[in-house]
């Protein structure tokens, strides 16, 4: 099983080696006595949110098909990782190297179809073997956390390892998504359709009986979420980056259907049904058009 050595080889390592070291190294500046006073002050806690926003800005670098904004945003959010590194070894509870040396040799012991003779011939077979071992890397986990001993290792679910704290729909994605790797889905994409007709009909249904009954209805409204994120997962994507995205669109439809209506001398709230639907399948029906003349403009914004 191949180790993990720092020490590596200097012709190859130099230029990633310098830099990240540099990195650590900056930061520890940072946190010294007379560094920065901001840098200071930060703790595990006070950087929770700046590692949420970080990650989700490198998925809009990503969307957004530049390079260099991409590599730019990895940095910030790499820079998350080494700044609560620093804050642990400050603490002496662990360092970088650590870090390092764990998610090595976590992917090492996980990828036993490559360093070992498990045998793995798809990567629903990888994904199969992968929930196994962290199932047995928690039950292992809990086994050794227990006071006594002799203590039985309690029974580990693949679900654990989905923190509760989520949002529903990534929690939503996960949870199934690890349910799958062990085979408990669906066969194809009808089923999920069928499901979605099926749990569409019972919220109608409730909604229909008057029973006035809110927590019947909030339960299949969860239910018919549920299975729309199944279904953004069957189909190779995730249901809160493909909602984000839809957000945004509706976003800038509804701030055209905005700008059009002032331009008229109208105001959105006076418009009838009608005239709303109007106006949205007016917007809808002019997206994606004159493009060029639009990155043209943007260009000229810029210069």
């Amino acid at each position: 099983m191949p180790r993990l050595d720092l020490r590596g080889d200097a012709r190859a390592r130099k230029r990633i080696g310098k830099a990240f070291e540099s990195l650590i190294a900056l930061q520890a500046r940072l946190r010294a006595p007379n560094g920065c006073p901001w840098d200071r002050e930060q703790t595990h806690d006070s950087l929770r949110t700046y590692l949420v926003e970080e990650t989700y800005e490198v998925l809009d670098a990503l969307d957004s098909g530049d390079a260099r904004k991409f590599a730019d945003e990895l940095g910030d959010l790499l820079l998350q990782i080494v700044f609560h590194a620093e804050l642990a070894a400050e603490a002496g509870k662990f360092d970088i190297a650590d870090v390092i040396e764990q998610i090595y040799t976590k992917m090492v012991r996980r990828h036993p179809h490559v360093f070992g003779k498990v045998r793995a011939e798809t990567s629903a077979d990888v994904l199969k073997n992968w929930e196994q071992l962290k199932a047995e890397e928690r039950a292992k986990s809990k086994a050794s956390e227990a006071k006594a001993p002799e203590a039985k290792a309690p029974e580990a679910s693949i679900l654990d390892a989905v923190p509760r704290s989520l949002p529903g729909l990534l929690e939503a994605h996960q949870l199934t998504r690890r349910a799958a790797n062990v085979g408990f889905d669906w066969q194809d994409v009808k089923g999920i359709f069928d499901k979605l007709a099926e749990e569409t009909a019972e919220l109608k249904q409730s909604l229909a009986s008057g029973d006035g009954r809110a927590e019947k209805i909030e339960e299949e409204v969860g239910d018919l979420l549920f299975v729309g994120v199944n279904l953004a997962r069957f189909l190779g994507f995730d249901a809160e980056i493909a909602l984000k995205k839809a957000n945004h669109k509706f976003a800038g439809r509804f701030r055209e259907m905005e700008r059009i209506a002032a331009s008229r001398g109208q105001s959105l709230s006076g418009l009838s049904a009608a005239a709303f639907d109007a106006l949205w399948n007016e917007v809808k029906s002019g997206d994606g058009k004159d493009t060029a003349g639009k990155r043209r403009a943007v260009l000229a914004d810029r210069a």
